[in-house]
């Protein structure tokens, strides 16, 4: 993208976001599904100001990589200390209960075991800056359960990095299963094929045998 559709596309942004979220708040529906609606108003299935959405993904990754980095100039090592039990607790206890039960369903819904691990792992994690913005918008983040909140949160994001390491092989391990099988599958169709290939002659010499052997 150009420098100037790039400067265009930010005030579209800002221009979206000053009109759109006051109103969201007014409603009480919150800045996040405020700037969702400013999204979609500017977006190529709303009025068009924005027609390629792969062009300005970087920019919007900059952003979380500025919230995010927000977040951490305001943690204390001293408070996360205080966490780390809530954090290892209750946050593992989440992603690790969340992921079976998705998992489990996803596998007696006829996906393979596979799928439904990598599935059940991605649907028990949740978007820390839409979940920090939204405690923040209800003042949660100063009590219990915003801290058990928080908690949650961060494990997600440490775990996030084993989840992506383990998709590869697992992916691995279920193209492994498939060759097998087309192995096994192969070998069972060269045995039938040479099966119908000697038949007629271990009937002759059966029948030889059965003519002279009498």
């Amino acid at each position: 993208m150009e420098g100037s559709a790039l400067l265009t596309a930010i005030l579209l942004f800002l221009f979206a976001a000053v009109v759109t979220v006051p109103i969201a708040r007014r409603l009480g529906i919150g800045a996040v599904l405020g700037y969702l609606i400013a999204g979609i108003a500017i977006g190529p299935w709303g009025l068009g100001f924005i027609r390629d959405v792969d062009e300005i993904l970087h920019f919007s990754e900059l952003g979380v990589v500025f919230l995010m980095f927000i977040i951490g100039l305001e943690l204390n090592p001293a408070k996360l200390w205080e966490l780390r039990r809530s954090i290892f607790g209750v946050g593992a206890g989440q992603v690790l209960v969340t992921a079976a039960v998705l998992g489990a369903l996803l596998y007696f819904s006829h996906f393979a075991w596979q799928a439904a691990v990598i599935g059940g792992i991605g649907l028990a994690m949740s978007s820390t800056a839409m979940a920090l913005q939204l405690m923040r918008e209800k003042g949660m983040n100063r009590n219990e359960g915003g801290s058990l909140g928080f908690s949650v949160l961060l494990f997600q994001d440490m775990a996030v990095i084993p989840a992506l390491a383990l998709i590869p092989i697992l992916a691995g391990w279920r193209r492994h299963q498939r060759r097998l099988g087309e192995n096994r599958h192969e070998g069972r169709s060269l045995r039938r094929h040479a099966d119908r290939r000697a038949f007629p002659v271990t009937s002759a010499i059966s029948l030889y045998r059965l003519i002279w052997g009498a």
